[in-house]
């Protein structure tokens, strides 16, 4: 980043002088050499002063002036006349594209062309991390026993437990979001959430874009937010209520901020999803079977089906699942029907009869029943509850 040219910062490298003094504090007499030089972009090189001192002040152009010595580099806004001392190592870097800079040099004296400054975008003050498109924003209120059976995109996706406690699977490893915990899956990172049969929750979705050289951090992390952290999320959702002119543009700055926030704060490094090999391989198995339930919700499936899909036995695969989801999978793909059912009895396309046999039910008396052991209530009970 640039700093202000002063007497106190420009001390180690030289001497800012008195633009207020005649001829700006430049040298008179034969003995210097005085001329204007342009620099571009396109010729930025370090330079040593051999043989004597050299005055620089700027002319035309927003000018960088870069000095370095042993043990660090700093970088100046020339807005005011300087003198640097014998052996000094400097660049001239346009802010822009061009600009031009008064030097003057003993005769005897000469600048010695060095390395190329290189590139010089940290000069100025950038994004490390630039938010782009948000797709959804989405506060969910569900009930215990939720069930949302899996996806993946290409986009990130933020989800933060405002109450209960929310399970979350991601490429196969389960862990479980408690209230003031947020996770964060990346693109193409497949992932479902699920909660306990006594347990409800309510969540925020946020699915957007993001690019930049910092948001590999943030995934695989489950983050405890402090006070201030989730206060941007209540902010986000303020805006979203009030949904005026600038309420978009208030959204993704507070979103950037809360990512920011995540990443800087100290407590943000913990809770790193553990992966080593063997568990991964486990995820990478139980992801797979997963994704085929998802997949197949309306398809005849039972755990030999699974099983043989992924290519493992019965039993390893009913030990994985309970290992990594504390479900068996055979109450998984009930679970994954059940919910379902409701999606289609919400739709109301079909009558009961059909959503059994298009579920893969043997008959309608096994499809409520189990709807009853599950929800606590029956199919046309839940109808009429919806339609209240």
């Amino acid at each position: 980043m640039i700093e202000n040219l002063n007497k106190l910062t420009f001390s180690r490298f030289g001497r800012v002088l008195r633009d207020s003094l005649p001829n700006r504090g430049f040298p008179k007499g034969d003995e210097w050499a005085e001329s204007t030089k342009y620099f571009t972009t396109e010729n930025m090189f370090f330079h040593r002063l051999v043989g004597g001192s050299c005055y620089l002040d700027f002319e035309i152009g927003m000018t960088v002036l870069m000095v370095r010595d042993k043990e660090q580099t700093g970088c100046f806004y020339l807005d005011k006349p300087v003198l640097l001392p014998d052996g000094a190592q400097f660049a001239i870097v346009p802010y822009q594209k061009e600009c031009s800079v008064r030097v003057a040099l003993p005769k005897h004296a000469r600048l010695e062309q060095l390395a190329s400054v290189g590139a010089v975008n940290n000069l100025k003050i950038g994004d490390r991390l630039r938010l782009g498109e948000i797709y959804t924003l989405f506060y969910h209120e569900e009930e215990s026993g939720f069930l949302f059976k899996g996806e993946q995109h290409s986009m990130y996706e933020l989800t933060y437990v405002d109450r209960g406690a929310l399970n979350c699977v991601v490429d196969g490893n389960g862990v479980t979001l408690k209230q003031g915990q947020l996770m964060i899956f990346a693109p193409n990172q497949w992932h479902m959430q699920y909660t306990d049969l006594d347990t409800a929750a309510r969540f925020l979705t946020i699915a957007f874009d993001l690019e930049g050289d910092l948001q590999e951090r943030l995934h695989d992390r489950v983050f405890d937010l402090s006070a201030d952290e989730a206060g941007l999320l209540t902010k986000i959702l303020r805006e979203c209520d009030r949904s005026d002119l600038y309420s978009g543009d208030f959204i993704r700055s507070f979103l950037k901020l809360l990512l920011l926030a995540v990443m800087r704060d100290a407590h943000g490094a913990k809770k790193r999803l553990k992966t080593p090999l063997a568990i991964h391989n486990e995820n990478a198995v139980v992801s797979r079977a997963l994704q085929f339930i998802a997949a197949n919700v309306y398809e005849k499936l039972s755990v030999e089906i699974v099983a043989a899909e992924i290519g493992i036995s019965t039993s390893h695969l009913t030990a994985l699942f309970h290992r990594q989801l504390h479900i068996s999978p055979g109450e998984y793909v009930r679970r994954v029907k059940l919910e379902e059912s409701k999606t289609l009895i919400r739709e109301g396309t079909m009558n009961f009869s059909q959503i059994a046999s298009e579920l893969k039910y043997s008959t309608i008396h096994h499809f409520s029943r189990q709807f009853k052991d599950k929800f606590g209530i029956t199919p046309s009970e839940y109808a009429k509850s919806i339609q209240a």
